[in-house]
């Protein structure tokens, strides 16, 4: 199923070119037929490429990347903006600074200036500078906030770039392509297709044509976002990978022979206790069975006779000291 209906486009105007003496050769291949004097354009590879733009723009973002939405004509401003603000893309929408792409960590650092000087009013710092030095100050933040407010949001360089006007935007697009960055655009007949690399063929003048072409892009950026949220709850971590259970020694490994020779039959009593089988019978390591006394008392008489040799030796020791 196409992402948009033909009939859309045409109702939008999307199909309107340039005066056919104005056209630009490139564009031959998108020019469906001409019609008073005017490039009327193939609505058939507009669907296409739009479709194609729509996916790759949704897996860019799912895929964590950001679109930079580029759009400085009147016509396309404030729907650049609006669209982008939605899709939670970054924009720009008054001018474009010559190295945005090219010299983005200076970018950046005017951006860093702005967060700072925002701060320094916010916490009241204005107040305590006089009338004068506040006013520039304040007029500093309103010049930034206009230039990079689309863009403050955005940490690093773009993944992809989606212009309007690919002859208004031309600096933009020849930095894109330096830095190897895809650039999506919307192309009319007039302009030249060769340094974009998806091409939309559309009228670049029309704000409903604008309209309606830069919503199915951000539509495209908003899915990839909800992809990657699905992606994220599917990935929680869930409680941490037990460690591997430590063996069980026995007894026999744990104890020198002469404790084992000690304890005797108070060894043999816990064992059974706790393996859960009956004291009459235990099977023991070659394979013998033989016969365990699991009387209590006998047990306790053991563990005083231990006791009392323990307490022997020390006081043994004790009068060796004393002579």
């Amino acid at each position: 199923m196409a992402v948009i209906a033909m009939k859309s486009l045409l109702e939008s105007g999307v199909h309107f070119g340039h005066r056919t003496h104005k056209w630009h050769p490139a564009m031959k291949p998108y020019i469906f037929t001409e019609r008073n004097g005017i490039h009327i354009i193939d609505l058939q590879k507009t669907v296409k490429a739009l479709e194609q733009s729509y996916n790759l723009v949704r897996d860019t973002v799912s895929n964590g990347g950001n679109v930079l939405f580029i759009g400085t004509k009147r016509q396309a401003q404030d729907t650049v903006r609006d669209e982008a603000i939605r899709a939670g893309m970054p924009y720009v929408t008054v001018r474009w600074l010559g190295g945005m792409l090219t010299n983005w960590r200076t970018i950046r650092q005017r951006v860093n200036e702005l967060d700072r000087l925002e701060r320094m009013r916010d916490k009241g710092d204005f107040e305590r500078i006089t009338k004068k030095e506040a006013l520039l100050l304040t007029r500093k933040i309103e010049r930034l906030e206009t230039l990079l407010g689309g863009i403050r949001n955005m940490p690093r360089l773009p993944e992809m770039v989606f212009v309007i006007d690919v002859r208004r935007e031309a600096t933009a697009i020849h930095e894109a392509n330096l830095l190897d960055i895809p650039v999506i655009a919307l192309v009319d007949t007039n302009c030249d297709p060769r340094d974009v690399d998806y091409v939309i063929p559309s009228n670049d003048d029309a704000i409903r044509a604008i309209k309606l072409l830069v919503g199915k892009i951000a539509d495209a950026a908003m899915e990839g976002r909800a992809m990657r949220k699905e992606e994220e709850v599917e990935e929680v971590p869930g409680a941490p990978r037990m460690a591997a259970e430590e063996v069980e020694l026995s007894d026999e490994e744990l104890l020198g022979e002469a404790t084992l020779a000690k304890l005797g039959g108070r060894t043999t009593y816990i064992a059974a206790e706790d393996e859960e089988i009956d004291f009459d019978m235990v099977e023991e390591e070659e394979g013998e069975v033989s016969e365990v006394e699991s009387d209590e008392e006998e047990v306790e008489k053991a563990w005083e006779e231990g006791e009392e040799i323990i307490e022997e030796e020390i006081l043994k020791g004790e009068d060796k000291e004393e002579e």
